[in-house]
């Protein structure tokens, strides 16, 4: 009947509380580490220590009596006791002397005798504050921490809602939520997150959409996108859009494709942000430059092909740039001017015959990459129908691609 015993989960504020843990091996290390976290005093007591354990004492971070457990002595000021010497007599008398000085004691040797238990946790930092998720199964830690496994994977996958249920007086933020090229699995876990904790989400056209299909039904979407040729949502009205859904309380996340820094106006979004008080994240996100490449086999570096690579807009007449073969170009947005900058490209000293892909809709279904050269690129592109979104790459790593391989 042991592991049947009654057991409460309760919280500990260890803020500046004296925590004692007896034994200097890598299970009191993993303790030790989240005992400072929670701003513990920790004070160990053991003859040798580990090296993780070492390095905390040698920078000050914790107390080392270097000696066996002396008795309850050792114990004294404390609030919190952990014992994993490897020495069943000794962990027994530790967690006996500090049951006797009425202070809680977790036993790591004896998962069932142990009068208080550390929980499998998982942590989570919203922009309103940490969720902290634990698992308790008496008797069996193996089982707590698949437990937890679980949990963390629904966290992931942003399955979970964390938005708060007690909103007063509460502060709004706004998080710049790379969403990267348009496939749901690329998301970063930080980006997954900040959306199951907004209340207000507002989307670019290549954002994942199919994540903003799964919120909640109470999660406000506002959809800013922008097409070529058409932005019915000018930039200066989303930033505003940003900062008043912000002065209300809300938590907002602003989904964009791609990463907010490249050629996302992201930079702008966060000033507006920040000359109004308002809290900002930014979560970087697979960019399209370098992931849409990749979709199609295309690599923008390769050893002996090419050193480096260089993005840029293909909105405007592009600077003088690189012109040889083995310095990849990169462009954005670059398939109305595609004709013009071909044309600057030769001007520049490009040679004609230098490799270009188009790859229109990276990493969906339809996926599709064009091939040619800086010559011929332009009117193979109108020949096709190819249309946004795309992008477009100049260089001869394209020859390593399977579209030009087999063309």
């Amino acid at each position: 009947m042991g592991d049947l015993k009654p057991a409460l989960p309760v919280v500990l504020d260890l803020g500046g509380r004296l925590v004692v843990a007896v034994g200097g091996g890598p299970v009191s290390a993993r303790r030790v580490r989240a005992f400072l976290d929670e701003g513990a005093l920790v004070r160990v007591v053991s003859p040798w220590l580990c090296e993780d354990l070492r390095d905390l004492a040698g920078a000050g971070r914790v107390e080392w009596v270097e000696r066996d457990y002396a008795g309850p002595a050792d114990l004294d000021g404390a609030w919190f006791a952990h014992t994993a010497t490897g020495e069943p007599s000794v962990d027994r008398q530790v967690a006996a002397d500090a049951e006797a000085l009425r202070v809680w004691c977790v036993d790591a040797t004896d998962a069932v005798a142990t009068t208080a238990s550390i929980t499998a946790r998982a942590d989570v930092t919203t922009p309103d504050g940490r969720v902290t998720l634990a698992a308790y199964a008496a008797g069996d830690p193996g089982l707590a921490v698949t437990v937890r496994n679980g949990v963390e994977l629904a966290l992931a996958a942003g399955t979970l809602d964390l938005r708060r249920t007690r909103t007063h007086g509460r502060r709004g933020w706004v998080a710049l939520v790379g969403g990267g090229p348009g496939s749901d699995g690329l998301l970063t876990r930080r980006g997954h997150e900040l959306l199951s904790s907004a209340d207000v989400v507002v989307v670019d056209r290549l954002a994942p959409r199919a994540l903003v299909d799964r919120l909640p039904a109470s999660v406000r979407v506002i959809d800013v996108g922008k097409t070529p040729g058409n932005h019915p949502v000018p930039q200066s009205r989303i930033n505003d859009v940003l900062v008043e859904e912000a002065q209300r309380g809300l938590g907002v996340v602003r989904l964009k494709g791609g990463d907010p820094y490249v050629l996302g106006r992201g930079g702008e979004e966060r000033d507006a942000c920040e000359a109004h008080g308002i809290r900002v994240e930014v979560v970087p996100g697979v960019t399209s430059a370098v992931s849409v490449p990749a979709a199609a086999g295309i690599p923008v570096t390769h050893r002996g092909v090419a050193r480096g690579f260089t993005v840029v807009t293909g909105h405007d007449d592009i600077p003088v740039l690189p012109t040889g073969g083995d310095h990849t170009l990169v462009l954005l947005m670059g398939v109305t001017q595609l004709a013009r900058t071909t044309e600057l490209l030769v001007e520049h000293g490009r040679s004609a015959d230098c490799p270009v892909a188009v790859i229109e809709r990276g990493f969906a279904p339809d996926q599709r990459t064009t091939v040619g050269t800086v010559g011929t690129i332009a009117g193979l592109a109108v020949e096709r129908g190819v249309r946004a979104p795309a992008v477009v790459v100049v260089g001869d790593v394209v020859r390593l691609g399977p579209d030009w391989r087999h063309r």
